[in-house]
């Protein structure tokens, strides 16, 4: 696996708990990866059961290694690697058969305030299907406020990240 320097992956402990936390959920869920970074969370996403995930990867070795982890792990039909601004892609580009996701992962550089932007993105463009997941991870005292539509269900502070489970309210 590419270490690339300010890759960040999701520590073990903190995506243990995550996955326990969407054990129920995982089954054929469409997944989104907006900060693929290693592409850890998808990935595991895909080996509990995912029915697909989109990964998005702004650094194009970064996105061409997950490429080719995928690959390694035969997983390469169930995925797709954008190298993209998660901000900037195209709705038809991520939802080719305009199947919304069920479970979004948010894991953006600490401290940009992408959050908010991340979540009016995933709102504007219609991509979360009723009572979707998404998990968020932040620096520890990184600040965001969410729209009124996300409940929190699960939360995990480490000495370094925050972890959080929302779900979006059925509309």
């Amino acid at each position: 696996m590419l270490i690339h320097e300010g890759l960040r992956p999701t520590g073990d402990r903190v995506k243990e708990t995550l996955f326990n936390w969407l054990m129920s959920a995982l089954s054929q869920a469409s997944c989104l990866d907006m900060y693929a970074g290693s592409g850890s969370l998808g990935i595991e996403a895909l080996s509990r059961g995912a029915k697909h995930t989109v990964f998005i990867e702004q650094d194009k070795k970064v996105a061409n290694q997950i490429v080719e982890n995928l690959a390694t792990l035969r997983e390469t039909e169930n995925a797709m690697v954008l190298n993209d601004n998660s901000l900037n892609c195209d709705v038809n580009v991520l939802t080719p058969n305009s199947t919304p996701f069920d479970i979004v992962f948010i894991d953006p550089p600490f401290g940009k305030g992408l959050v908010e932007k991340s979540l009016a993105k995933l709102l504007a463009d219609k991509l979360l299907t009723p009572n979707a997941y998404i998990y968020l991870e932040t620096g520890r005292h990184d600040k965001y406020e969410l729209p009124i539509q996300f409940t929190l269900v699960k939360q995990l502070k480490t000495s370094q990240v925050n972890a959080c489970l929302y779900q979006l309210a059925a509309f």
